[in-house]
């Protein structure tokens, strides 16, 4: 672990001196420039270049005696591998072969193993070999690395792809483009094979009225249309030149009054958007891409080794120093330092005794940290001080008297009381006023704010049956909304939840459920309607036979893997499930998370992630819903009114911390951006 830290550091350091090293920029001053490393450089600046008075065959002895005998001397291989650039390290190669018949690489992965033997093997391989393997890697087995193949793909230059198409063709006889072919699909697929082909215009020449059409064809094919036209997306932004693609951003940005990015956002999903956002931001700043990579490869429980391995080997001769400054820059911390901070997290991890895979132990651990998390649950909307139920009954009429209605008044008033006050309000406006409050609401609002603002006068348990009714009436069904409202709320809520279904809609919910689903999915809302779930702590000889059970059942047939999984995730308690899941891990060397992606599928599947996800961590779960609802063409809007309503007195203040964290981005802002529902639902925090 020692010796993988240090090369990492080595890597990222300039010529290996360390962070404090000074960074000269070949006497550029722009502010822009370095503000952004790549975007107005004309070239970029490495940390490993070739070593002085260098002498392969000294180097191939070297290596050789450090490999002799039992052990090997790691220091020594790294400090030579590391000290040496690329083009040395292949003259190093021939000259092992040619003093001691065998080959290095061959000599260096029997001698070294886990990630260490990764990163020094990638090391000796020239740059197209490396890229190739890495796409071979991300192709192979049952699943595929999109990110892996965004992240090479959208990256290189015409140069680097067709070289490294050569490669792939030479170390595994195939064709890199049919591979992919056989594995990707849709306009993903298709903008992966247009990258491959390493046309890129390169030629530096700018047509104006070629930027102006193409920032307006870009345009015409997403935001002013209803649905996107892919292929234009496609044919300019894997075929133009860097420095004609930033000025037809720029003017796009003008056209639309929105990014480019914001665009793709909006109107894609998936790999392809993933993908597409990635090939914009390398033609804003590469090294900028690469920062925001490395950060999200360290970032939270665990590192991502292999990409941030695959980072910083094929950084290393290029623009390591710029990605340095980008990383400083937008994050305010060293790359260095947090390397070396969270390579030390790790090494703790392995030195703690763990006795499972790397992934399992990312998954123990994180299961051991949400059982030893206490969080505490804050609302955004309190009792307001001061309350006057008559007072608030006569502004609300006044608010809806004569022509037209003021719903500024009424969102301030109706947003800022506890729910407890607003029955005390409605029951003042009958009193005194003779009217139904509710009745005039829904008669001067209208659509979504009607629904808000309607949603927000119900107490928690009519609002609760009110959702069920609308997820389960019509002719379809809203699955995710059954799922969420059971998994999220207590025994005590669900219970409120059936008295008020069946006082205003004369029927049981669990008979509404069982009229309008089928199979384990009708069988697991049905559990989880009764609130009969265990409130008692975790019992820890109790989660071992648990979690024997559920690893069992992993090996047995679909049906009764189901049941198994049905009758211990809906009926124990939260604290105990972590529990549970933690000693899963153990057991299969998996996360259950995984588990259920993998082996089951449609409701079912959707219903048991959402009870693991909401053990794990109830407020990220419910910022994931949020940003679901709200990313892509058009909004959930019952959804977002669902969440928003009913958590905004429990954890909603939690909930937006999670979005943030998750996502990157404001819940207030990105409400005000994605939705029509600005007014009132901003004012619930």
């Amino acid at each position: 672990m020692k010796n993988l830290i240090c090369l990492f550091l080595y890597l990222c350091s300039c010529c290996h001196v360390g962070e404090a090293a000074a960074v000269t920029r070949g006497g550029s001053c722009c502010k822009a420039e370095r503000a952004c490393p790549g975007q107005g450089l004309s070239r970029w600046f490495s940390t490993i270049t070739d070593a002085p008075d260098f002498d392969p065959c000294a180097d191939a002895e070297n290596l050789y005696n450090a490999m002799k005998g039992i052990g090997s001397d790691k220091e020594a291989i790294l400090d030579l591998v590391t000290s040496r650039s690329n083009a040395q390290r292949q003259e190093v190669i021939a000259a092992y072969k040619s003093s001691f018949g065998k080959d290095l690489i061959e000599d260096l992965k029997y001698e070294l193993t886990g990630k260490f033997e990764r990163l020094i093997v990638s090391l000796m391989r020239t740059p197209a070999y490396h890229d190739a393997k890495e796409i071979h890697d991300a192709l192979k087995g049952a699943g595929t690395n999109e990110r892996c193949l965004i992240e090479v793909m959208a990256s290189r230059t015409n140069k680097q792809t067709q070289e490294m198409v050569a490669a792939y063709n030479d170390a595994y006889g195939r064709n890199i483009e049919e591979d992919i072919t056989a594995d990707t699909s849709g306009h993903f697929k298709k903008m992966l094979i247009v990258l491959l082909q390493g046309t890129r215009d390169e030629s530096g020449v700018v047509d104006a009225d070629l930027v102006e059409q193409d920032a307006q064809d870009l345009f015409a094919a997403g935001e002013e249309q209803w649905g996107t036209d892919e292929a234009k997306f496609i044919m300019i932004l894997g075929n133009r030149s860097v420095t004609h693609l930033r000025m037809v951003f720029d003017a796009y940005e003008k056209i639309a009054e929105v990014s480019i990015e914001d665009s793709i956002k909006n109107e894609l999903s998936g790999d392809f958007e993933r993908l597409m956002l990635a090939v914009v931001q390398c033609i804003r700043s590469v090294p900028m891409f690469y920062a925001k990579r490395l950060y999200k490869s360290m970032k939270g429980l665990g590192t991502a080794d292999n990409t941030l391995i695959r980072i910083m080997i094929s950084r290393s001769e290029i623009d390591m120093l710029d990605i340095r400054e980008c990383f400083r820059l937008r994050y305010e911390k060293s790359l260095y330092n947090m390397i070396k901070v969270e390579r030390f997290k790790k090494k703790k991890s392995i030195l703690a005794g763990e006795f499972f895979p790397e992934a399992a132990q990312i998954a123990y651990k994180m299961w051991e940290l949400s059982a030893m998390t206490k969080v505490q649950l804050r609302p955004t909307v309190r009792p307001a001080s001061g309350f006057d139920p008559a007072a608030d009954a006569q502004a609300l009429r006044k608010a809806m008297k004569g022509f037209g209605t003021d719903e500024d008044a009424i969102i301030d008033i109706v947003a800022q009381r506890s729910n407890a006050q607003r029955q005390e309000i409605r029951q003042t406006f009958k009193s005194l006023l003779g009217r139904d409050l509710m009745k005039d609401l829904k008669s001067e609002l209208s659509k979504n704010l009607e629904r808000l603002i309607i949603g927000l006068m119900l107490t928690p348990a009519e609002f609760d049956a009110k959702m069920m009714r609308k997820a389960i009436e019509g002719a379809g069904t809203d699955e995710h909304a059954l799922i969420e409202i059971l998994v999220t709320r207590s025994n005590e809520q669900i219970q409120a939840m059936n008295a008020a279904y069946k006082a205003g809609y004369k029927k049981s919910l669990e008979d509404a459920i069982q009229s309008d689903t089928s199979g384990h999915f009708c069988r697991i809302l049905v559990s989880l309607v009764q609130g009969a779930r265990e409130e008692s702590p975790a019992d820890l000889e109790r989660a071992e036979a648990d979690a024997q059970e559920l690893a069992n059942a992993c090996n047995a047939e679909s049906d009764d893997m189901e049941i198994k999984f049905m009758s211990i995730l809906c009926t124990r308690s939260f604290s105990h499930l972590r529990k549970v899941f933690q000693e899963f891990v153990k057991y299969t060397n998996k996360d259950i998370e995984q588990i259920i992606k993998k082996e089951m599928s449609g409701d079912v599947k959707n219903a048991f992630y959402a009870i693991v996800r909401s053990v794990k961590n109830q407020p990220s779960y419910l910022a994931d819903r949020l940003y679901k609802a709200m990313k892509g063409l058009g909004t959930d809007d019952r959804a977002l009114i669902r969440i928003m309503v009913s958590r905004s007195e429990i954890d909603l203040f939690n909930i937006r911390k999670e979005f943030k964290e998750t996502h990157d981005a404001s819940l207030h802002e990105f409400i005000q951006v994605e939705t029509m529902i600005v007014s009132g639902s901003l004012c619930l925090y």
